[in-house]
């Protein structure tokens, strides 16, 4: 049975082999904890009435930054442990927060910055300034805040706070990202007349997660309207100080489970919960789509185990978009064509995530044709070579995906995953080993 630990990874060559599986496996996993969760839990904690205790933490880049950046504005984040314990506080001064490549830090802690005293700059990686932040940023200066881009949209930005923020109704276009909606939303309560988000626009991508904000800001006692389609509103008022135990990441799950569905073997999820807002749970109804058989056991346990032929599928991924990347891995192995579609949002992730499945699927030998928003993929003989993973965690899942069942497979920037799983390339390593030579 595998886990992960805080251990520092050793050296990963790049690009680095991907393990090949010699037959089905038959394994049981646990995984780090939901990035996603994570971080709402720590944005609350540090605006919360006390101090409260992230239990079961991931470590991973994203959270650390976010816990970072907290830091920046005040807040005392403590992360020499596994249960993470923040006490809220509020800066008085200058600061800079490194957003690298995480977009919960990007758009989740400028709001939060409008309540702090003084400038707080903001930038990140290469990647991350061609990453769609404009709308928050809008949204905030009608909201009361002073926010200064030079007309960018984007990172590098400054906010400069003054303590409050007023708050009130404001209108915007969500339709490139929920988060836009969720960055609202949870600093909401603490502006002085709360905050009413109304969407106009395409739908709003991604609809498990702004339920999951709800879900969190109304463990801390907040009160929030959700009634409506494409409006959300929460009162002014406390956060409570809430202790937070964090789920396993049911995205981060993508590439496990696809062992199963590819090598016609068996995997085990521990601690998978019965009722999630985690849009990774639609793993389940999508590995049966694609054949695998799916039972989530009594004690918790998400079994996998996957079929002799793959199925190819037509599915709609517009509220999963990130899971995009594995599924689009899973087609090119299925027995037959599949279309995914209801994507175009997830151009606007960590890279434009359709031209690099396009562009790196087709490099290996599948068929597959971009759409505006998704891909049409037929499976063709798949040969080995380097998988570009564009600084994405989720293109390098892919990657690893494929080279599992197919011999030269090298992917570039494996390490990118530690933006949500630390040490993956070993935790992946370790469930393949190399076999031992006969004789």
């Amino acid at each position: 049975m595998r886990g992960v630990t805080d251990a520092v990874p050793p050296a990963v060559t790049d690009p680095w082999p991907a393990p090949r599986a010699h037959g089905p496996v038959d394994l049981t996993v646990s995984l780090p904890g939901s990035k996603s969760l994570a971080n709402r839990a720590l944005v609350l904690a540090g605006l919360a009435d006390g101090p409260s205790t992230v239990h079961r933490a991931l470590r991973s880049r994203d959270t650390l930054l976010m816990a970072a950046g907290l830091r920046a504005l005040g807040c005392e984040v403590h992360t020499d442990d596994a249960d993470w314990r923040v006490v809220p506080g509020v800066r008085d001064g200058d600061a800079a927060i490194d957003c690298g490549l995480a977009g919960t830090v990007m758009r989740f802690l400028p709001p939060v910055a409008g309540l702090a005293r003084g400038a707080t700059a903001f930038d990140g990686d290469p990647h991350m300034r061609v990453r769609p932040i404009g709308e928050v940023l809008t949204a905030l200066r009608a909201l009361g805040v002073a926010v200064d881009d030079e007309g960018r949209g984007g990172l590098p930005f400054t906010v400069r706070g003054t303590g409050e923020v007023r708050g009130g109704t404001v209108t915007i276009d969500a339709s490139a990202s929920s988060q836009f909606v969720s960055a609202l939303l949870l600093a909401g309560a603490r502006f002085t007349e709360g905050v009413d988000v109304r969407h106009v626009g395409k739908p709003v991508p991604s609809l498990p997660h702004i339920d999951m904000t709800v879900e969190v800001l109304r463990r801390h006692g907040v009160e929030v309207d959700d009634a409506d389609a494409n409006r959300w509103a929460v009162a002014p008022g406390p956060v409570a100080a809430v202790d937070h135990v964090i789920e396993p990441d049911l995205s981060n799950a993508a590439p496990f489970l696809a062992l199963a569905a590819v090598t016609g073997g068996t995997v085990r999820v521990r601690d998978w919960p019965e009722r999630t807002t985690q849009p990774g749970d639609d793993l389940r109804g999508i590995l049966t789509r694609l054949g695998c058989a799916v039972e989530r056991t009594a004690d918790g346990v998400l079994v996998v185990t996957g079929p002799d032929r793959l199925q190819g599928v037509d599915l709609d991924l517009h509220d999963v978009g990130e899971l995009t990347p594995a599924v689009a891995a899973l087609c090119a192995l299925a027995d037959g064509p599949s279309h995914l579609r209801g994507v175009a949002h997830i151009r606007g992730h960590e890279t434009d995530r359709l031209a690099a499945l396009a562009t790196e699927l087709t490099a290996l030998g599948a068929e597959v044709t971009e759409h505006a928003d998704g891909l049409s993929i037929v499976p063709r003989p798949l040969r080995g070579g380097v998988f570009r993973t564009y600084a994405d965690h989720r293109m390098a899942h892919a990657a690893v995906i494929i080279g599992a069942v197919t011999d030269g497979v090298l992917v570039e920037n494996v390490t990118t995953t530690s933006k949500t799983f630390p040490d993956f390339p070993g935790f992946w390593a370790g469930l393949l080993p190399t076999p031992t030579p006969a004789g």
